[in-house]
């Protein structure tokens, strides 16, 4: 069995590296060579010549059914020739909607579709919908009020996209979790077109046991919402208690990242256990005793086996509470593992029933190898059993017992922290110094304390379960006190290891943690030098390296020399609570070992080009800053705090590792008069290495290309260009591009941007001219490697996967 199910997983887990999925006559050929294989099996004599052909076929068969699942995924997205239509549909609300800064989020369920020429079957079954409120400042439908509700059926026009996400290096893959959780497309509530295709509530609610369940978990987070109105924490409290995380800040989630308490502020499998294991207790003490009546009922059914029943119904009302979101399900699923051993009488081992969990969670849901969450538990576990090897200790006494159970937890502790290091490492490219006494109280007091008073309080009519949910907001408060303080500390921030990097941390935990007896297990600790002595990569002497990240509509660029790192432009505000430094630039940067810049240029004060200096400034320590923001900008009042501050200025040339750095834009003319927008300000810089150069123009216009053309036309010439303005109608002239002859044009932009870049007409003008285009909304990150040539890598196409859709170069 063993063998069978490694096999199986490692056939899940490489077709999730695929770019591209095989056939269905190909997959019915790998079945078919699968069942030859396990024929053969058995009738090869030796055991050990067995496990070959049984784990090659059990291969085939986990590559064939994630490809099935991820075939019938695919199947449901929208069709490309449906993208930025408007579309009248009817459906239903499913699951909770959650409030936005913007307005509501929500899934929906597509059940008929009103605009003629449209077939309901090309559509998917369910979409994700946002609607923007009046408060917003955009009108999406003025008589809408109240908050939407689990169940509702609506008649909406919507306009719909395709799953597009941002793609940058380890950076948070939207497009696959939109195909894990079956939807099929992203889009927004529109006004109505026509009176009949009015945006309206056709029904209050539509009973099914799902919308009902959604339901109750929104009359929870109402009741919770309520009694604890305007309070800090009361966000975490209901995040606790049904799963929803969308009303914590970004804020506490850095305490929480930075203390390695981020597992327990939901509801995770800790909690799920817990709660499990809390109700096995109770059910076994009991129903042991009768509930001491003369019934007898150890007689009619074991103790046992109704503790392990009511732990699995106990397990699955609170993963109902969770929305039965997915770490939840893998929860639920070992669980049940776990309680059907208990169940049936089975005498297995604590592996066995591990793998069989595994297993069950990959059939249940095929991409969750692609989350830390599935590797976390199922490490964290393993770790737990082999490091009780050899371990266990033996008692005739309540008082040895205790001990033995403290010095269990204690081993249980010290193996999880000391073992998932390797893998936070290669996961999230962190570990707190700190975790291990900010779990040491959190644990206790989350899982004891505040999750059970939560769901008692949230349950509980007024007013006690008021003042419980009082008490508990309260602990809450406490506790987040003292892990801001453990958050100050160091955090032990490195580059993403190799994998045999990784591979030999881990091989070196496995000596630290043997058994009893094992020799010199101390020297484990050696095979973590890679690790641990791993740096950032640079380019060499001489040499430079731009990344372009995938912001959305903006621009955010990587520039690194041997010695220095200098970026150009934040990217975009996304909202008020979030923006590109802190959800794409500053994780890409963590990501890559890196947490000092000697430099940061924001080239003018449009958002979409310093919409996250605020955070990256806050996160990061930077030595200077230049921009040609106004001398009161948020951003230039904190630079001025926490760094150098200065204006770019036509004429400013600096030298890094043997690379130029050349400011041609603005002068001084520019700053003096008042008739200037901040697009005719932008900082325009030229990066060469004397063999090949890049670029940067920022959002400069035609009047300032004029301008460069006609004063400085010798010093134009790139390899590389930023395209101005990101391809707008009013900047690329011809003679600018003319001028700087570029190989190569960069179109950094969002996908069917509101702006409608690049316009037709200048995106063939690069054409006609004999221009290499590339475009951050197909290609995801760009980075382009200066030396004696130029270059180019694609994330979207070096990292291809099966769920990309990557448009024709035309």
């Amino acid at each position: 069995m063993r063998t069978a199910i490694a096999g199986f997983t490692l056939g899940i887990v490489l077709l999730q590296q695929q770019s591209a999925l095989l056939s269905l006559p190909a997959l019915a050929g790998l079945l078919v060579l699968a069942v030859v294989l396990m024929a053969a099996r058995w009738r090869i004599h030796s055991p050990l010549n067995r496990v070959l052909p049984g784990t090659v076929a059990s291969m085939l068969i986990g590559w064939c059914w994630a490809s099935l699942c991820a075939m019938g995924g695919l199947a449901q997205q929208l069709p490309v020739e449906l993208e930025e239509r408007d579309l009248a549909v009817r459906g239903v609300v499913t699951g909770l909607p959650a409030a936005a800064d913007y307005g509501q989020r929500f899934e929906f369920q597509i059940e008929q579709v009103l605009t003629s020429g449209v077939d309901v079957a090309s559509l998917p079954k369910k979409i994700l919908l946002s609607w923007v409120s009046t408060s917003a400042g955009v009108v999406s439908h003025p008589t809408v009020t109240t908050a939407l509700q689990p169940g509702e059926r609506w008649q909406l026009n919507v306009r719909l996209r395709r799953p597009h996400g941002l793609a940058n290096p380890h950076g948070f893959d939207y497009e696959v979790w939109m195909l894990e959780q079956g939807l099929g497309a992203s889009g927004t509530v529109r006004p109505a077109d026509s009176p009949d295709h009015d945006n309206r509530r056709i029904s209050k609610f539509v009973f099914n046991i799902r919308n009902c369940i959604e339901l109750v978990r929104g009359k929870l987070r109402d009741h919770i919402q309520s009694a604890l109105a305007d309070q800090t924490y009361a966000p975490i409290i209901v995040a606790l208690v049904i799963g929803d995380q969308n009303g914590i800040s970004q804020d506490e989630w850095q305490v929480f990242a930075r203390t390695g308490v981020s597992h327990l502020i939901a509801i995770s499998g800790l909690h799920i256990s817990m709660l499990a294991g809390l109700a096995y207790g109770i059910v076994l003490f009991l129903w042991s005793r009768s509930f001491w009546t003369r019934h007898a009922l150890p007689l009619w059914m074991p103790a046992q086996k109704m503790a392990a029943l009511f732990s699995v119904l106990v397990a699955m009302l609170y993963v109902a509470l969770a929305g039965f979101g997915v770490p939840a399900q893998r929860s639920l699923i070992m669980i049940a593992v776990l309680a059907g051993v208990k169940w049936f009488d089975r005498n297995t081992s604590a592996v066995n029933a591990l793998l069989l969990a595994l297993a069950l969670v990959l059939l249940a849901d095929p991409w969750a190898v692609l989350w830390p969450g599935f590797w976390l538990s199922f490490c964290a576990v393993g770790l737990i059993f082999y490091a009780s090897l050899g371990r266990s200790v033996r008692s005739d006494t309540d008082a040895g017992t205790m001990v033995a159970s403290w010095r269990s937890a204690c081993t249980a502790q010290y193996a999880i922290t000391l073992g998932l290091v390797p893998l936070s490492m290669l996961l999230f490219n962190q570990v707190s110094l700190v975790s291990p006494l900010a779990n040491a109280l959190a644990i206790p007091v989350i899982s004891w304390l505040v999750t059970p008073m939560s769901l008692i309080g949230s349950i509980t009519p007024d007013p006690l379960g008021s003042w419980i949910l009082w008490i508990t907001h309260f602990l809450v408060q406490l506790l987040h006190e003292f892990l801001s303080l453990l958050a100050r500390m160091p955090v032990w921030q490195a580059p993403r290891p190799a994998l045999w990097m990784m591979l030999c941390a881990m091989f070196g935990i496995g000596w630290c943690l043997a058994p009893r007896g094992w020799p010199l297990r101390w020297a484990g600790l050696l095979l973590w030098l890679p690790l641990c002595l791993n740096k950032a990569s640079s380019p060499g002497a001489g040499e430079f390296k731009v990344t372009a990240l995938d912001v959305g509509q903006g621009m955010a660029l990587l520039v690194e020399t041997a010695g220095h790192r200098m970026l150009y432009d934040t990217g975009p505000a996304y909202s008020p609570n979030s923006d590109a430094g802190s959800r794409v630039i500053y994780p890409y940067l963590k990501m890559r070992g890196i947490s000092r810049l000697d430099g940061l240029m924001i080239s003018h004060n449009d958002s979409d080009h310093s919409g996250g200096a605020l955070s990256l400034m806050q996160q990061l320590q930077i030595d200077w800053v230049s921009s040609s923001l106004a001398s009161d900008s948020p951003a230039v009042n904190l630079a001025q705090v926490k760094s150098r501050h200065s204006v770019c200025l036509a004429g400013q040339h600096w030298d890094w590792d043997g690379v130029q750095f050349d400011v041609l834009h603005p002068g001084e003319s520019v700053y003096a008069s008042a008739k200037w927008k901040p697009n005719a300000k932008s900082c325009t810089l030229k990066i060469s290495n004397g063999r090949q150069s890049m670029l940067l123009a920022g959002d400069i216009e035609a009047i300032q290309e004029d301008e460069l053309v006609n004063s400085i036309p010798d010093r134009l010439g790139a390899n590389v260009l930023l395209a101005p303005h990101h391809g707008s109608g009013t900047s690329s002239t011809l003679p600018f591009l003319q001028a700087v002859a570029p190989d190569i044009a960069l179109f950094q932009l969002g996908y069917h941007n509101r702006y409608h870049h690049p316009r037709p007409d200048i995106w063939q003008r690069y054409a006609d001219l004999g221009i290499t285009r590339l475009r951050s909304d197909w290609s995801g990150a760009i980075t382009f490697a200066f030396s004696n040539r130029v270059e180019v890598d694609e994330y979207r196409r070096t990292e291809a996967r099966y769920w990309y859709a990557l448009p024709d170069s035309d």
